[in-house]
């Protein structure tokens, strides 16, 4: 079953697996804010100077930008936590939990005619969270990768620091990419808030590393999701990284007694089928690694229960309220205060119970 998952990608040369990387999913808000809770966990288990990658999706890519972002800032302590982590990565999530952006750009982008709906999204990202960055401003290390879904190749693009990549068009180097573009083409929701299309100019292509498709694919890219081809952001570290940490805020489809017929709720059923279904593969490929010893790690999930653990000593969370949460629909609308607060707490508390049980124990997973 993992074959399939990969048969898409290149074959790569074998690589000593090296490094720990951190793979946050998508999800809208949903995911953003539960993501916003697992960082501000690993801060305090003293463990984000420890990332050596950081492979985002989606609304997973909200929480990793401003991390990104922010990355050179953090005061770390002798132990390795960030005593300005609240005030550089969680406050500015938590304020965005509180902007409807979906809803908004989507009447901005119908009502003016030179501004799609993706750029509109776009605009508001850079208002509200990364401004004027670019890729070029972020870190060399960790390594942050942002992860969109090519329309045109069938094929994950990967924008980092270092390149914007598509293995079917090739590697553009050192692109000064709006961070807010990045972020934007990675959580380009289907339909509504995809396409987004990109630019990159035709120098910056390497003309070192060939490319299986016309030249004339590449000018614009056309993005959507990164969710679209892996929800949990997994290809770019499965075959390289020594300890994968994946936090999976995405949402759950349920099993509703009747189906509407409608065209437009019918679309988006059938679209969180698919959703379910690449998650579950990527999932099941991830859970076969651990099991195999290809790397060590930990997986933890919005709907994980923290009995299934079996932790001796888990912080406390209410188990029907953690449902509640994973049941939040997967947009970018305005959060709830007291949601807000309890997906911040349920991701902390769901990523200490997997740390301590499969990482911090030193049992592997």
């Amino acid at each position: 079953m993992p074959d399939l998952l990969v048969r898409d990608e290149p074959a790569e040369r074998p690589r000593d697996r090296a490094g720990v990387a951190l793979c946050l999913s998508g999800g809208g808000y949903r995911a953003m804010v539960f993501h916003a809770g697992v960082l501000a966990q690993l801060n305090e288990l003293c463990y984000l100077p420890r990332l050596g990658f950081v492979s985002s999706v989606s609304g997973g890519s909200l929480a990793a930008g401003v991390l990104a972002l922010a990355w050179r800032r953090l005061r770390f302590d002798p132990t390795g936590r960030a005593e300005n982590f609240d005030e550089l990565v969680l406050r500015p999530l938590r304020e965005m939990a509180g902007r409807d952006v979906d809803r908004t750009c989507v009447i901005t982008g119908l009502l003016t005619p030179r501004q799609t709906i993706a750029d509109a999204v776009v605009d508001a990202y850079r208002a509200h969270l990364f401004g004027d960055a670019t890729l070029q401003d972020l870190p060399d290390t960790p390594r942050f990768v942002f992860c969109a879904t090519n329309l045109q190749t069938t094929s994950l693009v990967r924008f980092s620091k270092r390149h914007v990549a598509d293995y079917r068009l090739g590697v553009a180097r050192n692109v000064a990419v709006p961070l807010a573009v990045a972020v934007g083409a990675s959580s380009a929701f289907p339909p509504f808030l995809s396409p987004a299309r990109l630019r990159v100019p035709a120098e910056a292509w390497d003309r070192e590393v060939p490319q299986a498709l016309a030249e004339g694919v590449r000018d614009p890219l056309v993005l959507t999701d990164g969710g679209v081809y892996d929800n949990l952001g997994l290809e770019p570290v499965i075959k390289r990284s020594a300890q994968i940490l994946v936090s999976n805020g995405g949402g759950y489809v349920g099993h509703p007694a009747r189906i509407p017929g409608d065209w437009l709720r019918h679309l988006q059923r059938v679209t969180g089928v698919i959703d379910h279904q690449v998650r579950s593969l990527r999932q099941r490929m991830l859970v076969e690694g651990y099991r195999r010893g290809d790397y060590t790690g930990a997986y933890w999930s919005i709907r994980s229960a923290v009995a299934h653990y079996e932790l001796p000593d888990p912080l406390p969370f209410p188990e029907a309220r953690a449902r509640e949460l994973a049941g939040i629909p997967t947009r970018l609308a305005r959060m709830d205060a007291a949601d807000l607060d309890d997906l911040v707490r349920w991701g902390s508390v769901i990523c200490d119970t997997a740390m301590r049980r499969w990482v911090l124990s030193g049992a592997g997973a």
